[in-house]
């Protein structure tokens, strides 16, 4: 992993992947996507991690792509490579075993907004701004809209996409884009207490549980409840379950093991 992208870890196994760009706002270059890129694909078979923290450094958290490097190679193949190396750190996001949080300290837009959208859970400083900004500069933030549409109701979601025009943080909060707006002194301590009542649960619940999330979106109704149940069944098959249950009969709480 090269320095676009810190990460730190600690005891508990939650793991903060900082975009370490602030000279250039964190932009989601090829440099910047192959180091997510990386980065995630060690986290998704490391059953010690429990929480990733999607962080940045500076005072942006992600503008989006690189428009640079964008104008800098017009060619079909190029941006369709482009497009499908952003697309690929998304769906790791969506496949990865363990909850992704977005910490969002200052502006996100287009591409970066599409980041806050895909990660699982987001907590936003009172600073952050939000904006699908791309039809500003005549391209229609296409890939954006796809968590975006997943987040929050269609109408408000093609408004953002037609205006490219900023919401608030409190904004993204009432929308659902966000679950948490704090002041920027206490956005690490509202991340924390979202990690910590995390860390309360068996991963392998939570695994489970993430894979049925987006899987059960995606289809009709009954197909939804037939996996649904396949999973609790599954689950309750886990020892985690057994161990909670039994906890739960004998008054006590409960010992997981991870």
């Amino acid at each position: 992993m090269n320095d676009a992208l810190i990460a730190n870890r600690d005891s508990r196994g939650v793991v903060t992947l900082t975009m370490n760009r602030p000279a250039n706002f964190n932009a989601l270059s090829e440099e910047m996507l192959e180091a997510l890129q990386q980065g995630l694909d060690r986290l998704a078979s490391d059953e010690s991690v429990r929480v990733v923290v999607l962080a940045a450094a500076g005072k942006a958290f992600c503008p989006g792509h690189n428009l640079k490097e964008m104008i800098a190679d017009p060619s079909l193949a190029y941006y369709q490579r482009l497009f499908e190396q952003c697309s690929r750190v998304m769906l790791t996001i969506l496949k990865l075993p363990v909850p992704v949080i977005a910490r969002v300290q200052g502006i996100a837009t287009a591409a970066g907004c599409q980041l806050v959208a895909q990660c699982d859970l987001a907590v936003a400083s009172t600073e952050a701004r939000f904006a699908v900004s791309g039809v500003n500069y005549g391209l229609f933030c296409s890939t954006p809209s796809v968590p975006l549409l997943r987040n929050i109701a269609a109408k408000q979601a093609m408004e953002m996409l037609l205006t490219g025009e900023f919401i608030s943080a409190q904004q993204a909060l009432e929308r659902g884009l966000v679950n948490r707006v704090v002041p920027p002194a206490q956005l690490d301590a509202e991340v924390e207490q979202l990690v910590a009542s995390i860390l309360q649960k068996p991963r392998a619940a939570i695994a489970m549980g993430k894979d049925l999330f987006y899987r059960q979106r995606e289809m009709g109704i009954e197909a939804a409840y037939q996996l649904a149940n396949q999973t609790m069944a599954v689950n309750m098959m886990n020892e985690c379950a057994q161990e909670g249950f039994t906890a739960f009969t004998e008054k006590r709480q409960p010992a997981w093991k991870g």
